[in-house]
């Protein structure tokens, strides 16, 4: 019985811990209404979340952060996000080569 007992414990504990996750990537999913800066955001989320070394994350998720304030601000000037859709692309491939080091793939 004790054995039953601490699995749906650990059961419970792993769903919490997946609600908590789906929770802050919410957060942090904040749109830039430009598709291809959303892309680029979401696939490296996924990226740094699944592949780059748990003590090397908080630089990647602090220059993201920053990148998507950035875009979200640019996004709110017209003229600016007129030049977001190439600018994103950029980015997305000079970043991609960066983190094939790591295992991502986008």
């Amino acid at each position: 019985m004790r054995q039953a007992t601490s699995k749906v414990g650990a059961l419970a504990a792993g769903i919490a811990g997946a609600v908590l996750l789906v929770g802050l990537t919410a957060a942090n999913a904040q749109s830039t209404g430009v598709a291809a800066c959303d892309e680029f955001l979401t696939k490296y989320d996924a990226c740094v979340g699944s592949k780059i070394p748990e003590a090397q994350r908080a630089t990647f998720k602090t220059q993201i952060d920053q990148t998507r304030k950035a875009w979200v601000d640019m996004a709110k000037n017209p003229s600016a996000k007129a030049t977001m859709e190439a600018t994103c692309k950029q980015t997305m491939d000079a970043t991609k080569a960066s983190l094939t080091a790591y295992g991502c793939s986008f």
